[in-house]
Formats: structure tokens, sequence, C-alpha cells
């Protein structure tokens, strides 16, 4: 097992001191973890649901990836029972790296948590395709039932990270048997990502580890209750949303409430800029950018008949436009000044970038497209909404040309759950799926 230098994706012989890796973590050689499966990697084998085309190769890549099938959910299940936050997916890392050593990989850990791994064709004339998983849990209590509930008391995989993390293993080990047959004719990079789930996000770490050094395209898979299982969505150009986080604090000198014309009434203008400012949004920005505000909290005064000194609206501005939202934070700023101006407020208004939109490639949501078909059959690709979610997946294709697709994961006929729910079920079939997506891509783009 090697490990990258943070610094330009070259291996680094020697461990990265401590003093120069992100988050204080120690980047000493890092003890192998033993797998604890949970109860449910017991429970009976999950079947297929996919069908074995005529095509050869194609038949072939669904042997090798329903040869570990079972290997693949029971390892879903085991991630899904010991879950960790960002940043911290030590164990995560340990066990992903220990299934790609087992296998006569070389995976590179990046300094702090997460990893990567080349497979096939090194040389720098072969095309190399990436193939990312995001690693970490949210801070939430599991309550899906399932025997392979979380252990880990207010952490949970509630948004399918773990299915992300074995889709794209048994995407890459299948790989690695068509590499070791002299099959595979261009270079596959499996990217392990941590800490999607906070900003700024992991991918910006894994991007400053060298991670993209020589890919020629990427691609992802993202879960999806709302879609069978055995189908995946996709779309060309903004899949998901930028999502940017906002905090206005008005100030004044305070007051009572009989007399709000002596000072400056902080809770009516935050007021103003809650109802306000939203609209003015709407009128200087273009409304085909999909731009969308929506306040998440209000702090102001703690009683009745007082004007307090401060108060605090915080929120998220959304955007389905990259132009939009390169612009839509100074819009925003001026629009709130506007709307305080007559009310004698000291304002302070602060706009923490996130994430740009997901913006699928053409080619590269043709290629993912044209994989789906290939494993799942003509049927099974969908166009999928627009979501205003955000997805740190959109500072690779701000690199390199890809695209993300969502993977189906509802059991046909059954509820429709909802991510960042503790409540979260899948129908485990998408993880053979999702392999099988990934990897056809892989070799189509190789090809492309």
């Amino acid at each position: 097992m090697s490990r990258g230098n943070g610094q330009n994706g070259d291996v680094a012989a020697e461990p990265v001191p401590p003093s120069d890796v992100p988050n204080g973590h120690d980047e000493g050689p890092r003890p192998a973890l033993p797998r604890v499966p949970c109860t449910a990697g017991r429970v009976a084998a999950v079947t297929s649901l996919v069908p074995v085309p005529d095509d050869p190769a194609v038949a072939r890549l669904h042997a090798l990836v329903a040869a570990r099938r079972d290997d693949m959910v029971a390892l879903r299940r085991d991630l899904h029972a010991h879950p960790e936050l960002s940043r911290t997916e030590e164990r995560t890392t340990t066990v992903v790296a220990d299934r790609l050593a087992a296998a006569g990989l070389t995976p590179t850990l990046f300094p702090g948590t997460g990893l990567m791994c080349d497979i096939g064709p090194t040389s720098t004339q072969a095309r190399l395709v990436a193939l990312r998983a995001d690693i970490d849990a949210l801070p939430l209590a599991d309550t899906c039932g399932e025997p392979c509930v979380s252990t880990v008391r207010g952490v949970a995989h509630a948004c399918g990270h773990d299915v992300h993390t074995a889709a794209v293993l048994g995407a890459g080990l299948a790989l690695a048997d068509l590499a070791r047959a002299g099959e595979l004719r261009s270079g596959v990079r499996l990217i392990f990502q941590p800490a999607e789930e906070v900003q700024p996000g992991g991918s910006l770490d894994v991007m400053g580890a060298g991670a993209l050094d020589g890919v020629n395209r990427i691609f992802a898979l993202h879960c999806d209750p709302k879609v069978d299982v055995g189908h995946v969505g996709t779309r060309i150009g903004p899949i998901t949303s930028a999502s940017d986080s906002v905090y206005v604090t008005l100030r004044g000198p305070g007051g009572h409430t009989s007399r709000p014309h002596l000072t400056a009434d902080v809770v009516f203008a935050l007021g103003e800029v809650i109802t306000q400012v939203p609209a003015v949004l709407g009128r200087r920005l273009d409304p085909r950018s999909g731009v969308n505000l929506t306040w998440g909290s209000v702090r102001a005064g703690s009683a009745t008949n007082a004007i307090p000194s401060s108060g605090v609206v915080t929120g998220t501005l959304r955007c389905l436009d990259v132009r939009a939202w390169e612009t839509a934070a100074d819009v925003f700023e001026q629009a709130v000044r506007e709307v305080v101006e007559p009310y004698g407020v000291e304002l302070e208004v602060r706009c923490q970038h996130g994430v740009p939109p997901v913006v699928n490639e053409g080619a590269s949501t043709g290629i993912l497209e044209a994989a789906a078909r290939d494993v799942l059959g003509a049927d099974a690709v969908e166009l999928t909404e627009q979501s205003l979610g955000g997805e740190d997946f959109a500072w690779y294709l701000t690199r390199v040309p890809g695209a993300m697709a969502r993977l189906g994961t509802r059991a046909p006929g059954g509820r429709t759950y909802d991510i960042h729910q503790g409540d979260l079920r899948i129908d485990e079939r998408a993880i053979e799926v999702g392999s099988l997506v990934l990897a056809r891509a892989a070799l189509l783009a190789g090809r492309h």
C-alpha cells in the first residue's frame, strides 16, 4: 500500500510528517483493522435482477461482478454498521484498502482519510478513466430497522455513500480481473473520497493530492430512492445545484418596543430581509438559472417588550447555472443592503461558497447511458429531474469532463424513501447494478 504526498499525486516513499497533514491526522503507517462484518452479513444472499446479455464481452463483465455480489453486499452492510463522519473515515479507508490489497492492487492513501487505486495500463499514452465514490456518513440517528443498523450513536449512512463505496469497489475488482487477463485497454483510477457532506468538501483535498492528474474522464453514481432498482437516471447539463451558505447580521442600539422610532428596529429589518430579498433576487437574476434562496434560521431577542441590539438570519442560496452562481453572492449582498437601508441598522453580510452545480458533459453522459443499456437493457435509462441539492463531485467536473447518474435504489412497488433521513432503506441489488454500470462505462470511455 502506497501513500500520496498530498501535493502532486506522486507516491511518497516515507510517511508524511504529522505537521504537514490537514486536520492533524497522523500520517504514519496505519495498522490494518480487522474486518468486522455486521450480523446482516450472514443473511441470505442477494439475488441478481440483471439479465445476462448476448454480447460475450458484456456477459463476461456480468460474471465477474456477479462473482463478488454477495461479498460487496456484505461489505456495504459492514460499512453501514460502522459509519464515520467527514474526515474521520479511518476504518472505512482501511477496510477498502485491505480489499484492494487482497486483490493484488496497490492503493494510495490520501493525507487524512480516503484513498485511490490505479488499475490497468499506466503508460502516459493510455487513457485514464476515474470512478469516484464518497465514503463519509451523516450526523443523524439510524432508524432504518435493518440488522446492519449503525452501531455508532448519532451517525448514519443516510445518503447511500456505503452503496457508492461498494459499487465502485465491485467495479474496480472486476476491472482488475480484466486487466490481469490483458483485456483492459485503458487505465482506471478508483477514487474513494472523504468529506462529501461538509463544506469545503473533500473533493478539493483529493484534487490537491493529485487524484485527477492524468485523468481524461470521471464518472460517479448517486443513490436515488425515487427510482426503481435496475434503472438509472441521467441528464446532460446541470443535474444538481450550486449551494452557498449565507449569513446576515443586523445590529442597532436596542430599545423599548413602545419607542421604536428612537432606535433601529432590528427585528423588523430582519423580517424585511426574509421576505424581500428572495423577491429581489428573482428580478435581478435570470429566472432560467434556477436561483433559490431559502432561510434556515433566524435569531433575535428574548423579551416581548424589548427591541434587541442584534439579530441573525441564515440560509442557503442555490443556483443551477454556473454563470449565475458566479454573480449571485454579489447580487445577494447588494439586495440586502438596499432592503435594510431605510431602517438605520448596521449590517454584516457573509456568503460562504459551497459547491458549483454538477454539470454533466454531453459525451460522458452518453457513455453512462450506453453502459447502462449494455448491462441492464434498453429500458433501464430514464431522464432524471434536476435537484437543488449540492454535491461536491461538481469540483471534479471543473477540471475534467465527466458525468454523474442517479442509481435507482427503490424496491419495485415499495416505499419511496428520502436521503438524509435516518429511516432510509435501499434495495441492495443496486450495488451489483452500480458496479456493472460503472465498470462498463470505464471500458467504453477507454475506447472513446
